[in-house]
């Protein structure tokens, strides 16, 4: 078993409840922690014999891009993604962080991590 880890891919987006979120998006912070098999890989050193980082930077950008009023709902579509399209992904965990949230004090981020197995 073996990991990949993307840290810190940054997106801009329109995630929130408030309708104000909606029209002037935020900065966030995407984290992924991608478990499989690297054996094989590791062994031809052949792209198609891994889990691509590149398609796993792709998902991400592309959900994010959906709007939702709960980062609950964006880290849940990542991961069914990537458990959909990367059939070597055996567990995968993401962190989706919204910086600076607008809730009334002093917060640098706030995160909702989701994990899912096979």
């Amino acid at each position: 078993m073996g990991q990949i880890k993307l840290k810190n891919i940054r997106v801009f987006a329109y995630h929130g409840c408030l309708e104000e979120e909606g029209k002037i998006g935020s900065e966030y912070r995407v984290d992924l922690k991608i478990h499989g098999d690297l054996s094989h890989s590791a062994k031809t050193d052949n792209l198609s014999d891994t889990i691509d980082y590149v398609h796993l930077n792709k998902i991400v950008k592309e959900e994010m891009a959906v709007r939702s009023k709960l980062l609950e709902t964006v880290a849940e579509r990542i991961l069914n993604r990537i458990f959909n399209e990367l059939i070597m992904v055996q567990k995968a965990k993401v962190d989706v962080s919204k910086i600076n949230p607008p809730i009334g004090g002093n917060v640098a981020m706030v995160t909702v991590s989701r994990t899912k197995s096979r």
